[in-house]
């Protein structure tokens, strides 16, 4: 397709049902992120980036404006179509690309009322918003397993990923008058440096406001806005990727890995992996040890 940047390959052929040349309202590839500067490719489409993997440190500049902060699973950037930003990323990561066409978003804010302003994507960076994860996870699980639920289903994805990203565009611009204040970039770093260090004892908030030099009740918002989620669910999040990477390793039971990485018991982890990944630990444990004996 001519509106495809050579960096990305073909969609599968599952999605182009409709003909060669009928481009799918959304499709997804997983890419490695280089690291240093770099533009990212102009795309007809808009182009939203879920961050896959460690926490990483960021900055990007688009039309003269530039933002910095920390990547977490999960987390999204938005590229609006036909715009390119240029990137500085500190370590080598993992992105979750979704690619959704400008027709379907201006029909959709059609829909909503929201006439053909509200069709254009401005560009953001660090927005965590559990639907759009969903459909991601969804969009990825479908390229993985060759698209069983054909194009119908990742067009009912594009129109659902398409009202969610106005919805939030729309209360976001609500919002745009009240900037908030944020940890500063060195004491953020002592923080997460902090927590991956004692990720395995119980941590408290009085704990890591102290580790910030911040009362609790001052440190709560300024995590918040330097990171884009609470720092309860940020710790959480840190405690499931390390027991998700522990369970890859499979050299553990699952109750050693449950208290390496933090979790009361076995339980708690399980029910928080299944939350959060859609997976059990026995899964994940699973899945580790077929992927080996297929490497050998």
């Amino acid at each position: 397709m001519s509106d495809r940047p050579a960096c990305y390959p073909s969609p599968p052929a599952a999605l182009l049902s409709g003909g060669p040349d009928r481009a799918p309202l959304l499709d997804v590839l997983t890419t490695p992120v280089p690291h240093g500067v770099f533009d990212s490719p102009v795309d007809g489409r808009h182009v939203l980036c879920l961050h896959l993997g460690e926490p990483v440190p960021v900055s990007y500049r688009m039309d003269g404006h530039q933002r910095q902060g920390v990547r977490l699973h999960g987390q999204f950037c938005v590229v609006p179509a036909g715009s390119s930003t240029r990137w500085v990323v500190s370590q080598p990561a993992r992105s979750l690309l979704l690619r959704l066409t400008p027709t379907l978003l201006g029909e959709t804010s059609q829909a909503m009322g929201l006439g053909t302003g509200g069709a254009m994507l401005a560009p953001s960076i660090h927005i965590r918003d559990p639907q759009i994860e969903r459909i991601g996870w969804m969009m990825q699980a479908e390229d993985h397993d060759a698209y069983p639920g054909g194009r119908l289903f990742t067009d009912s994805l594009a129109t659902a990923l398409a009202a969610r990203l106005l919805a939030l565009q729309s209360r976001r611009s609500l919002s745009a008058d009240k900037p908030g204040r944020a940890l500063p970039a060195w004491r953020l770093r002592r923080v997460q440096e902090y927590i991956e260090a004692h990720l395995d004892e119980p941590l408290s908030l009085a704990e890591l406001a102290a580790v910030a030099g911040y009362s609790a009740s001052h440190f709560k918002p300024l995590f918040k806005q330097a990171v884009g989620v609470p720092v309860h669910r940020y710790v959480m999040e840190r405690r499931v990727e390390r027991a998700r990477c522990l369970l890859l390793q499979s050299e553990h039971s699952i109750g050693e890995i449950a208290l390496a990485a933090g979790f009361s018991h076995a339980s708690h982890m399980a029910r928080c992996l299944r939350r959060m990944l859609g997976h059990s630990p026995s899964q994940l444990a699973r899945g580790a040890t077929a992927a080996g004996r297929a490497a050998h």
